[in-house]
């Protein structure tokens, strides 16, 4: 029997994402015993967890090897506090200049990489008398945020004197993983920045989830993994590296409300994009794309119902989309599943165009999600 563990559920909802806290599990123990013991690693829930749900997927993530949480923001990193989530917590994006006392306040370590941080840093701790936790972010060619290279060290030496602080980290971020001429000149920046100062006690993370899979790189002792976790891949390098066994995390669910005959020639939802050649059976569910499912995926897709695989037909609506379910026994309140069942969302990722880190993001707008082990 499985246990079914439910957060700020809509009840009154026939459609719903579901998560295997299971196959989370799975997937953090495969990528740990792929790890050498004495590397740390650091599970990436920002953006709630790619949609999956922080706060409820954190302690299954600690207790299956991880030893450190990520999260793009303070008030990301609050939520985590507020569930009793007692790890160290890093905000690995910018974080405002007003915003870091609250960053003390929560216990949450922070990433710096200007003197408008290290000032800001200052006048909290003259403030509290508290230190500031911080990791120094590198920009070594994503272009995004961070100290250059050609003036790291200095700032790294500042950062390290300086009493108002609580050094913990430096860390970086791949920007093509997948292609190795360019991350090794990457790598080869994070090693003459590292070669030129005291790393003792600091925590050194280079590698991303594609890095932890591909790049055994001697300067770092903390891995961060984000979408592998969920069951999902992303871009890798053709050769070496090891292929942890994962098992999809989320799908994505929804109940038959209404079923009734199309005859021949008509056409189903707005702008008639499907028209029905012979009497048809239609199907419609209440998810659309105020669920996060992109209105470009019409006509395009296939459910899953009772074991048989059914198209996706007429535009999908604000909040319902419809299904040729001809030939297949089905009633009102029978179950259609969108993603799972041998459905993966890299096929919606593919149609659109985009990658699947952004449609798992997308499907936390207004769909309850239900956990199950």
């Amino acid at each position: 029997m499985k246990n079914i563990r439910q957060t700020n559920v809509n009840i009154h909802r026939d459609s719903w994402v579901e998560i295997n806290v299971g196959n989370l599990a799975h997937n953090a123990i495969e990528i740990r015993k792929n790890v050498p013991a004495d590397i740390k690693l650091l599970a990436v829930v920002k953006a709630d967890a790619y949609g999956h749900g922080s706060v409820m997927l954190a302690p299954t993530l600690l207790a299956s090897g991880f030893d450190m949480l990520g999260v793009a923001s303070i008030d990301e990193g609050v939520d985590l506090r507020n569930a009793k989530i007692t790890c160290d917590i890093l905000v690995l994006g910018a974080v405002p200049v007003w915003a870091v006392e609250s960053a003390v306040d929560a216990d949450i370590s922070i990433a710096v990489f200007s003197e408008e941080h290290l000032n800001a840093c200052r006048q909290v701790y003259e403030r509290t008398g508290k230190k500031v936790k911080v990791h120094i972010k590198l920009d070594t060619g994503m272009n995004r945020i961070g100290v250059s290279p050609d003036s790291a060290v200095e700032f790294i030496k500042e950062a390290r004197s300086a009493e108002y602080l609580n050094l913990q980290g430096i860390f970086t971020h791949f920007a093509n993983a997948e292609n190795r001429e360019k991350t090794q000149l990457q790598i080869d920046k994070w090693n003459n920045v590292l070669s030129q100062i005291d790393t003792t006690g600091l925590l050194l993370h280079i590698q991303n989830t594609v890095g932890t899979m591909c790049y055994d790189i001697p300067k770092s002792n903390m891995r961060r993994v984000g979408i592998a976790l969920y069951g999902l891949w992303t871009d890798m390098p053709d050769d070496k590296g090891f292929r942890p066994d994962l098992k999809p995390v989320m799908s994505v669910k929804g109940r038959i409300v209404n079923i009734h005959t199309a005859k021949d020639g008509e056409g189903v939802s707005y702008g008639h994009t499907f028209i029905a050649k012979g009497d048809r059976t239609i199907a419609t569910i209440p998810i659309g794309y105020a669920d996060g499912v992109s209105r470009g995926l019409s006509n395009k897709i296939c459910g899953v119902l009772n074991g048989k695989k059914v198209p996706q037909v007429g535009n999908i609506t604000m909040d319902q989309m419809m299904f040729d379910i001809t030939g297949v026994e089905a009633e009102i309140g029978d179950i259609i599943t969108l993603i799972g069942d041998g459905i993966s969302i890299d096929e919606w990722a593919h149609i659109l165009g985009t990658i699947n880190y952004e449609l798992c993001c997308r499907l936390k707008v207004r769909l309850p999600r239900i956990y199950t082990r």
